[in-house]
């Protein structure tokens, strides 16, 4: 064992009173287990920063010491850490143990009454280090989930600003981890995201190398089969990922006038279909409601995921209700959410009368990864989702829910405030073909995304014209060459996208400019980002909808 290993699982003893603290080590070195005896708080958390794999405290020396640098010490512990402590105690109450009211502070506590059985002892004291090697575990783990993302990443080929994305992306799952103080959660990230992670990279490789073979061998029949194989896991990986984001709020939202009460009524075949047939659903519409705020898809989406939540709250049937309202929040309501302001707000709850929640799990429900599904059955990303969608749109989501009655959840999103835009018919889809030797300018720095992109649109008749970045795009607008359309990445190396359309503009004032993004923090709410004439769509997206954007925008 090296000395590393041995620090990081030695327990440490704080017993100042009688004998209570070499007994506990002699115990500890018979059982093979190595130990430091320590004479107070002070020392102990001296001791604690070193490392420790187990605490085990006498109850008597919390009474009267200074807590403070110990709590501080536990509540600064990563994700992934959940140290153990066992108490010692006396056999008793409350009053016989005042020290126990502190076991809330320090968080994992196992209590271990005097006078002890060694066997007990050592038994405790086995279980909570087999639990601290599982929590290092579980940090090796995510040490290899990065990796997992990584090759996925660079399989789809679509996924930009590889280096830099991946670690701002992985550094805010470390800081949303942190909101969860227990190993559950993280049993749950590296459980059920790196088992669907590596689950579409299996579907994704496998797919392809399938595909590679066949061809090499000339077999050409059935290849639909492989490539719907490979397109299906693509699209539940980017789904994880627009999920990841909704919760970090990072996603690109569109947010616009929305009429609920018909978004609700149109979902309503789908809704229906998502439930048993012994569950019944109880649409409670307000028939004076507000207009809403909000990306419509992204509701599309929360309201789905609460009805599937609910759903499976109720196995054995019951009744889903799904009601919208007006509702108006003041400011003792308001003050305790720092990005919630008082005013007018739309409702959409989803109630089900299942099995309800206990207050230890409302308490964690909207925190990243945590779920009461089995592994490999749920990411723990739904209500995350929902929560980060809720307050990037400026709103709130609440839960309330009693065991055995059922649950409530509700979302509140600002009342729209301007002149709600009269929709015109949509016309007929365009024919994607290029006309009278129509040119677009390309600029993305992943070649892979430019050959697709080039390849597409050199398909459809278009002419095209390649720029790695902005800086080799610029002299490409400054001439006489003829462009129709710019596509640019968002997040180029250098000057982004937006900037490189606002220098565009100065030499092509009626330039039209489609953004294409996969993570742009900047242009998270649409509304602010683009200016007449621009439009922006989302990685991965399907070349059907390139396409179509790109006739559409040249016809107007």
């Amino acid at each position: 064992m090296t000395a590393q290993v041995a620090m990081s699982e030695r327990a440490i003893i704080l017993a100042p009173l009688g004998r209570d603290s070499q007994i506990a080590l002699m115990l500890l070195n018979e059982a093979g287990f190595t130990g430091i005896i320590t004479r107070d708080l002070t020392s102990l958390c001296r001791e604690l920063e070193v490392g420790a794999g187990v605490l085990l405290i006498s109850s008597e020396a919390l009474l009267g010491g200074d807590l403070e640098p110990l709590v501080g010490l536990i509540e600064q512990q990563p994700a992934w850490s959940d140290l153990p402590i066992v108490l010692m105690t006396y056999h008793g109450g409350p009053e016989q143990n005042p020290a126990s009211r502190f076991s809330p502070q320090l968080g994992n506590v196992t209590f271990l009454e005097r006078p002890f059985h060694p066997t007990t002892l050592v038994s405790l004291v086995s279980a909570a280090l087999r639990g601290r090697r599982r929590q290092y575990d579980a940090r090796d783990r995510l040490i290899d989930l990065s990796e997992s993302e990584r090759r996925l990443q660079s399989t789809l080929e679509t996924l930009e600003q590889q280096v830099e994305e991946r670690t701002a992306q992985l550094r805010h799952n470390e800081e949303a981890l942190r909101q969860s103080q227990k190993m559950e959660a993280v049993g749950q990230l590296t459980g059920g995201i790196a088992h669907d992670f590596n689950n579409m990279l299996t579907g994704i490789i496998g797919s392809l190398e399938l595909l590679r073979r066949r061809l090499a061998r000339g077999r050409t029949e059935d290849l639909d089969s492989l490539i719907d194989l490979g397109v299906t896991s693509a699209n539940r990986a980017a789904g994880l990922t627009h999920r990841l984001l909704a919760f970090s709020r990072r996603q690109s939202l569109d947010s616009k006038a929305v009429q609920m009460n018909t978004l609700v009524l149109s979902m309503g075949e789908l809704l229906q279909r998502s439930l048993n047939e012994s569950i019944q659903l109880d649409m409670r519409l307000d028939d004076k409601l507000w207009v809403a705020e909000a990306d419509p898809n992204q509701l599309e989406s929360a309201l789905l995921n609460l009805v599937l939540n609910a759903r499976d709250a109720m196995p054995d049937g019951g009744k889903l209700v799904v009601e919208t309202s007006n509702q108006v929040l003041q400011h003792d309501f308001t003050e305790a959410y720092s990005n919630l302001k008082p005013g007018e707000y739309v409702m959409l709850s989803v109630t089900d009368n299942g099995s309800g929640m206990p207050e230890s799990v409302i308490n964690r429900a909207f925190d990243p990864f945590f779920t009461t599904k089995p592994i490999g059955q749920g990411t723990g990303l739904g209500l995350s989702m929902i929560y980060g969608f809720s307050k990037q749109s400026r709103g709130h989501v609440a839960i309330s829910s009693e065991v055995g009655a059922g649950t409530t959840v509700s979302l509140y999103l600002p009342r729209f405030g301007g002149d709600v835009p009269q929709y015109l018919p949509v016309d007929a889809p365009h024919a994607p073909f290029a006309r009278n030797g129509e040119t677009v300018l390309i600029v993305e720095d992943d070649p892979a995304v430019r050959v697709l992109v080039s390849t597409v649109l050199s398909d459809l008749g278009y002419a095209y014209v390649e720029a790695g970045d902005a800086d080799s795009a610029v002299p490409i607008l400054d001439s006489t060459q003829r462009i129709d359309l710019m596509i640019s990445d968002v997040g180029l190396p250098g000057m982004n996208g937006r900037q490189l359309a606002e220098i565009g503009r100065q030499f092509r004032p009626d330039l039209k400019v489609l953004f294409i993004t996969g993570y742009a923090e900047h242009a998270a709410v649409r509304g602010g980002f683009l200016d007449p004439g621009m439009q922006m769509i989302t990685k991965p997206f399907t070349f059907d909808l390139l396409t179509a954007k790109v006739r559409e925008m040249i016809r107007i």
